[in-house]
């Protein structure tokens, strides 16, 4: 599935992304892809560009650009209209889109294809060290940043206060990205903001430069019950030392994210892009050290979706036994 590109926000933008991220204006002759990732502030950003990048250095005739958006579920629906041939998500909203469930109910998208599982989020609870706030119930009355309007930090925020019985009935939530819950927390506009995202990422490394933060751990019973709301998340350790401040380490939930595209994208086209990002995956890490974690082993245990014939091949050609539940 190669096309101009027709979502709004694209275009013109899409020539801006690219030249951002130190990326040639692409030849006329070439065929355009769109990455569509999250803001500026997360790591999806940079992590769609090093895949850009890729598949312009190692993929003859292509020329691919990544997209700000607002992140998971917006990014499901670009790919089902065709406005994005590639897409990262977070598991549990790709899982949603593919079933129709969440918030998808209604809107089933059984297009969604998997071509790996990129690696793990990590849920940032963050306040102020001087707010005071030092649990998931200290949020109650508070104004609380749940994530941008159709991210996944949205999806997994509710998942968590929900099954810990906190609703946006008890907090003043604001929908603010990543970027701008940073800044909000710094001016005291808001007491406490979530991220799901790779660590470190850049917004709270900022953020802790100027201002002394805390990230709020989760009870065990807490993550008992969050994990329980929604099978995808697991726990997974935020090392001490990602953040100014922050010395300890924290058990936090951790979430994979997806590159999905289309069932329509041709088999050579994802073979293609699959077999260039994981034999130049150093090129990847060098522009985030998530990348270390996308891995042929990863994808296979996390994605929670189907995978793309092309993708299939892929790892087949490398000796790789694919699960029942990952064939189409």
């Amino acid at each position: 599935m190669t096309k101009s590109v027709k979502h709004p926000s694209f275009g013109l933008l899409g020539a801006a992304v690219a030249l951002s991220i130190g990326l040639a204006a692409p030849a006329l002759s070439q065929q355009q892809l769109s990455i569509a990732t999250g803001g500026t502030g997360g790591v999806y950003y940079p992590m769609g560009g090093g895949l850009a990048e890729i598949i312009n250095t190692h993929i003859d005739g292509y020329s691919a650009t990544a997209e700000v958006t607002g992140a998971s579920v917006e990014n499901m629906g670009l790919i089902a209209t065709g406005d994005a041939d590639l897409a990262i998500g977070l598991a549990d909203t790709v899982a949603q889109a593919y079933s129709g469930t969440g918030r998808f109910d209604g809107q089933q998208l059984p297009m969604i294809r998997g071509l790996a599982s990129l690696y793990a989020n990590m849920v940032h609870i963050v306040a102020l060290e001087s707010s005071g706030i030092t649990s998931l119930d200290d949020l109650r009355g508070k104004r609380v940043s749940i994530g941008a309007p159709g991210s996944g930090t949205e999806v997994n925020t509710n998942a968590i206060l929900a099954a810990n019985g906190i609703s946006y009935d008890d907090i003043d939530e604001q929908r603010l990205n990543f970027n701008e819950t940073a800044d909000a927390l710094s001016n005291g506009d808001i007491d406490a903001g979530f991220w799901s995202v790779g660590a470190p990422t850049s917004s709270i490394m900022n953020l802790a430069t100027t201002q002394d933060i805390v990230i709020i751990a989760l009870t065990e019973e807490q993550l008992d019950a969050a994990v329980a709301e929604d099978g995808t998340f697991a726990r997974t350790t935020l090392p001490g030392g990602s953040y100014t401040g922050v010395d300890a380490d924290i058990t936090v939930l951790g979430i994979p994210n997806v590159l999905t595209v289309s069932s329509e994208m041709s088999d050579d086209m994802a073979y293609s892009i699959t077999k260039a990002m994981f034999e130049n995956i150093a090129e990847l890490q060098a522009v985030h050290p998530a990348a270390r974690e996308t891995t042929v082993e990863f994808s296979l245990s996390a994605t929670p979706v189907p995978l793309h014939p092309g993708a299939i091949r892929y790892y087949e050609e490398i000796g790789a036994s694919i699960p029942d539940k990952l064939r189409p």
